[in-house]
């Protein structure tokens, strides 16, 4: 059974950083896109970022570009999100997913991920 397990949530200061773990288990990690999801209280969850399974091909929204940084360690089965100069609007539960084989690398949809973690809180205040 596939499990994803994130970590590193909390609550800082506006202009903080954290770093964002999600350990996967149950499966070969390396072969699949991996994702970050956010979900602020009230709207719908977003994509945020993804990485190629090798690590050298991300995709990021706008709103975290020159921010926050994905990166994977394959041999740990764990991807990261370095979230820097934090801002009280990145507030939300951040959930790592698996990307299902086969979806095109240019989909940022949900649908488009077939594993999820449990979300972790993330609290960012002015």
């Amino acid at each position: 059974q596939v499990q994803l397990v994130e970590s590193g949530g909390g609550s800082v200061q506006a202009g903080d950083s954290l770093r964002l773990s999600c350990t996967a288990s149950g499966r070969t990690f390396s072969p699949y896109v991996m994702g970050w999801f956010r979900q602020a209280p009230g709207k719908e969850r977003e994509f945020v970022v993804s990485i190629s399974p090798s690590g050298t091909t991300t995709d990021y929204v706008d709103s975290v570009k020159g921010r926050f940084t994905i990166s994977r360690d394959n041999a740990k089965n764990t991807v990261y999100l370095q979230m820097n100069t934090l801002k009280p609007e990145d507030t939300a539960v951040y959930y790592c997913a698996s990307k299902r084989p086969g979806t095109s690398w240019y989909n940022r949809q949900l649908t488009s991920y077939d594993y999820w973690g449990q979300g972790t809180q993330v609290t960012v205040s002015s």
